[in-house]
């Protein structure tokens, strides 16, 4: 279960001390949060995800690089998380080697899973919304539907057949088939 840990305040320096399990742990605010590793369908969603991302990216030339987790993403001493996927600009025209290079996300997106719905539905929207990100989705494999959030507006757009993402410098927007998405993720 997605559950913040019990110590101090929690900095990006203490990762060092934490084991090498498996697990992946993030800071949101000075708590550690501990999860475990994700089903197969998690993974499904999140591969399929990012090869939707990065093909519509590699056509928009100049615009961001979308990644997978694990990969850091460190807003400040006391915030780092570990998006399942998420787009960063280019920096100089290429893609960053850190996250330090560009310092922000164009898009971040979270799969749920049964230990993180608490912890992607508020903690991370709230982190994400803090921090400026101008798309965060929450990809809900059990009711099919992709719940997209930006900072500009407190309300949670649920989205189960056409979402349209179109973020600074795109010529054009990205199209995705949500049903379709989940067609193909869940095996249907």
């Amino acid at each position: 279960m997605s559950m913040p840990m019990l110590k101090r305040r929690w900095t990006v320096d203490d990762l060092e001390d934490l084991p090498d399990d498996g697990n992946r742990y993030e800071i949101i605010d000075g708590e550690l949060f501990v999860t475990p590793a994700p089903s197969m369908n998690h993974q499904e969603a999140v591969i399929r995800l990012h090869s939707i991302l990065a093909a519509y990216l590699d056509h928009q030339p100049g615009v961001g690089h979308a990644y997978v987790s694990p990969a850091d993403v460190t807003f400040s001493r006391t915030r780092t998380v570990q998006p399942d996927v998420f787009v960063v600009p280019l920096s100089a025209g290429r893609r960053p080697r850190r996250f330090d290079d560009v310092g922000r996300l164009l898009l971040a997106a979270e799969v749920l899973s049964p230990s993180t719905g608490r912890a992607d539905r508020v903690t991370k929207r709230v982190l994400f919304r803090d921090e400026s990100v101008p798309e965060y989705w929450v990809v809900d494999l059990d009711s099919r539907t992709i719940e997209r959030s930006t900072p500009r507006d407190s309300r949670i757009e649920r989205i189960d057949d056409r979402l349209e993402w179109q973020p600074e410098g795109a010529a054009s927007a990205l199209t995705i088939d949500v049903a379709d998405y989940f067609a193909r993720v869940l095996d249907d």
